[in-house]
């Protein structure tokens, strides 16, 4: 299998189970992982054995999306932040293009990017107790890295904005009930039944289940061209705002 740092991956047969593996830091995306994670999906679509993917988390978080010690490092160098933005346009298109299903199994939060992440997936799975939030705004930054995008196609505008401009959690019964997940099951179920469901997925012809893949997803890249690239130039431009200053100092460790 692929050797990333911070990223497992193992064969279940013509499945591959992978797993943000920074279970310390409840899986946030330091910029390393958010590298580790793009190059994970080359990896995906150069694997001829590879039919389906399980995405989850290790330890008690799905992702707590971006880490917070990036913070100030984006908002004083522009060159780690023009590094940052185009990684986040490569994870979008990444994960839109690669052929095969991704099942999500989020097994605890899953906040900011790891929300947009699972988002991103083709069938969700969600513990019981985990919940979705995309909380950009809530740290003052646009949300342009791939929730304008996923949201409005998922569920209504309305419910998108109310959720995206809130920071609001969605409980795991809720995402269903919106469109953003498909199943909620125990937690020690939940990588089980996302596997068994992979595995219904690589049973199936692939040629018809990766180009219907495709199809359907042609739908998040056209709201992608009207406004991921607006999204991300919109989201830089939130590392210079004096909001964007204040959350970093209040998180700032004493």
């Amino acid at each position: 299998m692929y050797e990333l740092e911070d990223i497992g991956v193992r064969a279940d047969g013509p499945v591959r189970i992978v797993t943000l593996d920074r279970p310390d830091e409840l899986n946030s995306f330091s910029e390393s992982l958010h590298a580790q994670f793009v190059e994970l999906w080359g990896h995906i679509e150069a694997d001829e054995e590879a039919r389906a993917v399980v995405l989850t988390g290790a330890g008690r978080a799905f992702s707590a999306g971006g880490s917070y010690a990036d913070f100030e490092h984006r908002r004083v160098d522009r060159a780690v932040r023009r590094h940052s933005i185009r990684l986040a346009r490569r994870l979008v298109g990444g994960m839109l293009d690669v052929a095969v299903p991704v099942v999500a199994a989020v097994n605890g939060p899953a906040v900011g990017l790891g929300c947009t992440v699972t988002t991103l997936c083709d069938i969700v799975f969600m513990a019981e107790d985990a919940f979705l939030a995309d909380t950009h705004v809530s740290v003052a930054l646009v949300a342009g890295d791939g929730g304008a995008v996923t949201w409005p196609a998922l569920t209504s505008l309305l419910r998108a904005k109310q959720y995206l401009l809130t920071g609001d959690r969605v409980p795991a019964a809720v995402a269903v009930e919106l469109g953003l997940a498909n199943f909620v099951v125990p937690g020690e179920r939940l990588l089980t039944e996302a596997v068994a469901f992979a595995h219904r997925l690589a049973a199936q012809p692939a040629q018809a289940v990766e180009e219907t893949k495709a199809i359907l997803n042609q739908h998040l890249r056209a709201n992608a061209v009207r406004a991921l690239g607006y999204g991300l130039a919109a989201e830089s431009q939130s590392h210079d705002t004096p909001d964007y200053k204040a959350v970093g100092e209040r998180l700032r460790p004493s």
